[in-house]
């Protein structure tokens, strides 16, 4: 319909052209990269700040303490990545599906994330404060805590997500879709404007939600 908001759908699979294979040597801070593999690479504690990626794919890669901050990835398959820590902090991620990645914390603090699809792993604590996400969906994963205090989020979508703890204090939202994660915890409740839960859902926030507006709930 003329005029309508776009709403795109993000990748489910990569069409990747032929790939080059590089490894961790063959890495720069600052460098860009065009159709290479990085596969079994330890790039554990490298800075690799401002590196970019395109058309990539990052295969089964140690990422423990890397640093990637203002790095870019756009068009790339990240499959089976691993680290204890990984800072990503004001990356740009574009067009990019993340499949099966086991990451305990992922510090993305002003990151921008368009047309992102995070599918399956594990995520024990997700930083996305003051992040701006488009067209994201987290997808048959495990997310221990995320965060997305003073976040701008438009078009966010879980689906059979297992959500430990939610923080949205301050945050922006419009047309995100809560239905499709199981959540433990809820902070920052006024955060919650623009964002859609199913009825079992609101049961679970009537408590948070009353003490928000100071009304007592009692007992008929």
């Amino acid at each position: 319909m003329k005029g309508a908001a776009r709403r795109a759908q993000p990748p489910t699979a990569i069409d990747l052209p032929a790939l080059t294979a590089l490894d961790a040597a063959g890495l720069a801070a600052h460098g860009d990269y065009d159709a290479v593999l990085v596969a079994d690479a330890d790039l554990a504690g490298l800075h690799l700040d401002g590196i970019a990626f395109l058309s990539s794919h990052l295969d089964r890669c140690g990422l423990d303490e890397a640093v990637l901050r203002r790095g870019r990835l756009a068009e790339c398959l990240v499959t089976e990545v691993h680290a204890v820590s990984l800072d990503v902090a004001d990356a740009v991620w574009r067009e990019t599906l993340v499949a099966d990645p086991r990451i305990g914390a992922l510090s993305a603090p002003g990151a921008t994330w368009d047309n992102i699809r995070i599918r399956g792993g594990k995520l024990d604590f997700v930083n996305l404060s003051g992040a701006k996400l488009t067209d994201v969906v987290f997808e048959r994963c495990v997310i221990g805590e995320l965060d997305l205090g003073q976040a701008q989020v438009q078009r966010l979508k879980f689906d059979g997500v297992k959500l430990g703890v939610l923080d949205c204090t301050g945050a922006r939202l419009v047309d995100v879709d809560f239905t499709g994660a199981e959540i433990g915890a809820v902070r920052g409740i006024d955060g919650l404007r623009g964002a859609a839960f199913s009825a079992s859902q609101l049961m679970d926030l009537a408590p948070l939600l009353a003490a928000h507006l100071g009304v007592r709930i009692r007992a008929d």
